[in-house]
């Protein structure tokens, strides 16, 4: 298949190793990944704080991306949960709000070839084991724009228990919120601190090594909680599910000194 990578703007600042490990993980498995290097930013974090004016310019620069594509493309994916759900569930919306039928029209075919990681692996190109290593313990966050909007139920949970060496052990609570939400930790920082305060403690608690999502934001917020509770030097790193399923036996997967991880 012919897959167009769109990284995300946060994976792309904070986190690129997802996106590299999500094009090394595909073209492993045997497809063709092609990045526009016109892409930028889906809306989400304008569409989620209710700006959807503010949004039209934006969602019409991704259609007006990958829309011509279509063609061309299998498949969109995109590392992350929540700019999945935005470009499927809010890009319409912000047309309508705009009152522009053409745009809508031109986003409901976007959004119709666009997934996330574990949907495309799972439900498109029809795999759980994907050939993946990774001798350790880790804890699953279900983060909630995939939860909740994408529905994407088991399918990382299946993807992670496919892979050979790993252990994957309950996290408590893990159907709660890390209080990141975009602009909510920003505007509701307090509350957001009493979220992500009870989910590092829960994953703390596991006693994992690792705490695995599909949203690079979540575990930055996760990761970053961790790290300034003190245990950052020697307890759970946060990392993307992209991460685990692109590392084998030949090429382990090696921390990295990034939001989402530590050097070794």
């Amino acid at each position: 298949m012919r897959i167009s990578l769109m990284t995300t703007c946060l994976v792309d600042v904070m986190a690129p190793d997802v996106a590299r490990s999500t094009v090394l993980l595909l073209e492993r498995l045997g497809h063709e990944v092609v990045f526009d290097e016109r892409q930028t930013c889906c809306g989400q974090m304008h569409t989620n704080s209710g700006y959807y004016t503010e949004a039209a310019p934006v969602v019409r620069s991704f259609v007006d991306t990958f829309e011509p594509a279509l063609e061309e493309v299998d498949a969109i994916v995109m590392p992350s949960g929540s700019c999945t759900g935005c470009v499927r569930d809010q890009h319409a919306l912000v047309a309508r709000h705009e009152g522009d039928a053409q745009l809508e029209e031109r986003a409901a075919r976007v959004a119709a070839k666009t997934y996330e990681l574990s949907e495309l692996l799972v439900d498109v190109l029809k795999v759980t084991d994907v050939g993946a290593y990774f001798p350790h313990s880790v804890t699953y966050h279900p983060t909630c724009h995939s939860m909740r909007f994408l529905k994407v139920g088991p399918r990382p949970l299946k993807l992670l228990r496919a892979v050979e060496g790993i252990e994957v052990k309950n996290l408590p609570s893990s159907d709660t919120c890390c209080g990141f939400g975009g602009t909510f930790s920003v505007k509701n920082d307090a509350t957001s601190d009493a979220m992500v305060t009870d989910k590092a403690s829960n994953v703390v608690a596991s006693g994992a090594e690792y705490v695995v999502a599909g949203d690079a934001s979540c575990l930055m917020n996760i990761g970053g909680k961790l790290q300034r509770t003190g245990h950052g030097s020697s307890g759970p790193r946060a990392i993307h599910l992209a991460q685990i399923l692109a590392s084998t036996r030949e090429q382990p997967f090696v921390p990295a000194d990034t939001i989402l991880g530590r050097a070794s």
